[in-house]
């Protein structure tokens, strides 16, 4: 089994699991029905549509 020889240091280490602790932007797609940016696999919340069909009532009052 291997054993390491010699201990690590603290920012060799943190250096090595920074990878995982990354932000990651969230990817934004345009609604096919109104064209506003809109997470995906979410409902559109400027129209309402989610794959073509509408989900929910939008009321536009403005």
């Amino acid at each position: 089994m291997a054993v390491p020889k010699r201990r690590h240091s603290r920012s060799r280490t943190r250096k090595r699991r920074s990878a995982n602790m990354k932000i990651r932007v969230p990817q934004y797609n345009r609604c096919p029905n109104c064209g506003e940016p809109v997470l995906s696999h979410r409902v559109c919340m400027n129209c309402g549509y989610y794959r073509g069909t509408i989900v929910i009532e939008v009321n536009k009052e403005a």
